[in-house]
């Protein structure tokens, strides 16, 4: 009798496929991606904070908010993408 945890596995691969396995350098490509875009982001905090204290209108502010906002998220989905193409390789 099956677990579980065996029948979700099941579920899981038979949904998305079997799950892919990461070489080492893979590993070490996708720390190094997570590292360089980590340190962007907290660069775009850092500058935030610069840019709110120099702000002279609540929607000066409001507007900065949403710059800094979006070129995070814009960010964030290059280390996705960069994150993808390691694993297709």
């Amino acid at each position: 009798m099956k677990s579980a945890y065996e029948r979700a596995l099941e579920k899981m691969n038979a949904e998305s496929g079997p799950l892919r396995k990461l070489t080492d350098a893979q590993r070490e490509r996708i720390a190094e991606i997570d590292r360089k875009y980590d340190g962007l982001v907290a660069e775009e905090r850092l500058g935030l904070d610069t840019k709110l204290n120099a702000a002279a209108s609540p929607a000066e502010v409001a507007t900065i908010q949403e710059n800094v906002g979006a070129e995070i998220r814009r960010l964030e989905e290059k280390r996705e993408a960069e994150k993808e193409a390691v694993w297709d390789e």
